[in-house]
């Protein structure tokens, strides 16, 4: 058996009752216009990194899954404010979780988790 290594973040993809609400939040917390913008899927290209949104409820619902994709900000505190502006709710408070790491974690609109990271440490791959 060949091992295939793990690459990284790719896609995640949130479960949205209400796509067109939803596309709207997305697109005012990213900043960005979806690429792909479907009645059955809306994806962002973030940083090379896709977030999806389905509003397909076949693969489940919307709202916290026990798990939860953590986005890389500059500034965990400023991002977490802007968050609870455009409509998130409160979930986990900004923390230092150790080496000057801070995370916190919102529910967007929909109920899902939404995480964020400020990683001093962490590098983009150089080509």
């Amino acid at each position: 058996m060949t091992a295939t290594p793990i690459l990284g973040l790719r896609t995640v993809v949130y479960r949205v009752p209400d796509l067109d609400r939803a596309k709207a939040w997305y697109s005012s917390v990213l900043g960005i216009a979806p690429y792909f913008d479907e009645p059955f899927y809306v994806g962002f290209n973030v940083g090379g990194y896709e977030l999806g949104l389905d509003p397909d409820p076949a693969d489940g619902a919307a709202g916290p899954g026990g798990s939860a994709a953590y986005w890389g900000v500059a500034d965990a505190a400023a991002a977490y404010a802007r968050l609870l502006e455009l409509g998130g709710r409160e979930h986990r408070a900004v923390q230092e979780v150790g080496e000057g790491i801070k995370v916190a974690t919102v529910l967007d609109p929909f109920g899902n988790l939404f995480g964020i990271i400020e990683n001093p440490h962490f590098q983009l791959p150089t080509r």
